[in-house]
Formats: structure tokens, C-alpha cells, sequence
């Protein structure tokens, strides 16, 4: 088991036992998925940036990545129905919990001036969603080989039914949100 995993049963779930006055175990909030998503608009003139973003996330997630499509045409952005426009993963059990832990502990505090994620990224729905500017604060990246940087999003999916015991879960599991 990974470290944070352990942490959250052996830690966070007696916490959140007793903060929510939770009398049933099967009440805890916890994790059920984390998606990491990069879009690409530029895909639709260069066929090789879609190749190079599968290609850092399968590195910086360890899993391959789905090619999304586009749902429908949009004359102002040049885009058609069914045109390749993106990539993204779910990560569900062990590799979930890798990749949390390797983000709150290892990735985020690279990012330059880092004073903390923003706490107001909950959708009202207990979901949290991170949007990062550069896919190379992953170590797994090698610099010189990226073609260009590109943006990417992570969303954290839970079993919260509001956005405050979210975000208590998410503080015990060591997400550093911004102060103030």
C-alpha cells in the first residue's frame, strides 16, 4: 500500500470520523478517481503535438492516455465533429494514490513561486479541480525533450457531498491550499 493511502486510513478517516460526528464508516468522504486531462487546440493543425502530449502523460502518469474527441463542429475555432482534440487519463486504486502523493509532495512545491493551490476550485459538488500551466514540473519530464510546454488539468474526485468536507479530507491528505 502507498504511504498516503495508508495515511488516509490509519489517519485522515478517524479524523474525519470525529470532525462530521459520523456514526457509519461508509460516510467518510474518500478518493474515488483522479482524471488528468491536456486539451489541445493546436492539434487540429499539428498532428505530432497530439503524439508528444500522449506521449508526457503516459510518462508522468504511468498509464496510456485516451484520445478525446470533439463532441461537436465549432465554425469560429475550425473545429469538426469527431476531430482529435485532447488527452486524458483515469486513475483509479494504487496508481491513484501514486500519483496524489507524487503531486502533493513532489510536484507542487516546484511550481515557481509557490504559495499554495487555490481553495475555491470546488465545483459545490465535493470535486476539486487543479489547473497546472506547465507539464514539466513532473520530474518525470526530461526538459530538453519537450517540444512545447503545455497546459493540463487534474481533477480530484470524491465521495464528499459538499465542498467543506472536501476540502477538510483533501487538507488532512496534505494538499497545500493557499493561507488567507
Amino acid at each position: 500500500m502507498n504511504n498516503l493511502e495508508t495515511r488516509y486510513h490509519k489517519e485522515v478517516v478517524p479524523a474525519l470520523v470525529k470532525d462530521l460526528h459520523l456514526t457509519n464508516m461508509m460516510q467518510v468522504p474518500r478518493i474515488q478517481k483522479v482524471v488528468v486531462n491536456i486539451g489541445l487546440g493546436e492539434a487540429l493543425d499539428n498532428p505530432k503535438a497530439l503524439e508528444s502530449a500522449v506521449g508526457d502523460l503516459t510518462q508522468i502518469v504511468g498509464q496510456k492516455p485516451v484520445v478525446t474527441k470533439a463532441r461537436k463542429s465549432i465554425a469560429n475555432f475550425k473545429l469538426r465533429e469527431g476531430r482529435q482534440i485532447g488527452a486524458m487519463v483515469t486513475l483509479r486504486g494504487g496508481r491513484m494514490w501514486d500519483f496524489l502523493d507524487r503531486l502533493m509532495n513532489i510536484v507542487l512545491p516546484r511550481v515557481r513561486d509557490f504559495r499554495g493551490v487555490s481553495a475555491e476550485a470546488f465545483d459545490g459538488r465535493g470535486n476539486y479541480t487543479l489547473g497546472l500551466r506547465e507539464q514539466i514540473i513532473f520530474p518525470e519530464i526530461e526538459y530538453d525533450k519537450v517540444d512545447k510546454v503545455r497546459d493540463m488539468e487534474i481533477t480530484i474526485v470524491t465521495t464528499a457531498p459538499s465542498d467543506d468536507q472536501a476540502t477538510m479530507l483533501l487538507q488532512l491528505l496534505g494538499m497545500p491550499f493557499r493561507k488567507g
